[in-house]
């Protein structure tokens, strides 16, 4: 299976194409579609959003799966990351693929094994998974990378309960 993962921002928004088959993790794809902060917020947004169609019909991922928002304590950087997230479910939808969302925890877990990782320890074990010779040196492609790894994970596992459940 083939997976977008998307770290939303509105400066960097993150992405890692992963081809996995829930066990070994093979990346296709990493970077971030970078935003200039002085343009207006709209034109960071039409660039995500084109960026992201774009790299949907290159890859031709079969899934996405983006983290579902968080609490900030500065509401207004939430509002943004919002705005954002809604472009990067618009993308998915527009391509026909399916959606999953986890959260912040559900990601290092599945990645890390322990939901209050550093940031550090996940790029590290994004790394190992991958079987990459360095660090990825994006923070935000390596969070995506990890929001991929877990819904590639994720969706194993739940089809391995579903083929053990229609044995019954």
């Amino acid at each position: 299976m083939r997976v977008l993962g998307i770290d939303c921002g509105s400066e960097r928004t993150g992405y890692g194409v992963i081809e996995s088959d829930g066990v070994a993790h093979r990346i296709v794809a990493a970077g971030a579609i970078l935003t200039n902060r002085k343009s207006a917020f709209e034109q960071r947004l039409a660039v995500i959003a084109a960026g992201l169609r774009a790299l949907i019909q290159q890859h031709s991922p079969e899934t996405a799966a983006v983290e579902e928002v968080f609490y900030s304590a500065n509401v207004k950087t939430a509002l943004k990351l919002a705005h954002v997230r809604g472009i990067a479910l618009l993308a998915v939808a527009e391509a026909g693929m399916s959606l999953a969302e986890y959260s912040p925890l559900e990601v290092k877990t599945s990645v890390v094994g322990y939901g209050r990782a550093e940031k550090c320890q996940v790029q590290q074990m994004v790394r190992s998974l991958l079987f990459l010779p360095e660090a990825i040196s994006s923070e935000d492609a390596c969070d995506a990378l990890a929001v991929a790894i877990c819904h590639a994970t994720h969706q194993a596992t739940n089809e391995r309960f579903a083929r053990v459940g229609a044995l019954r």
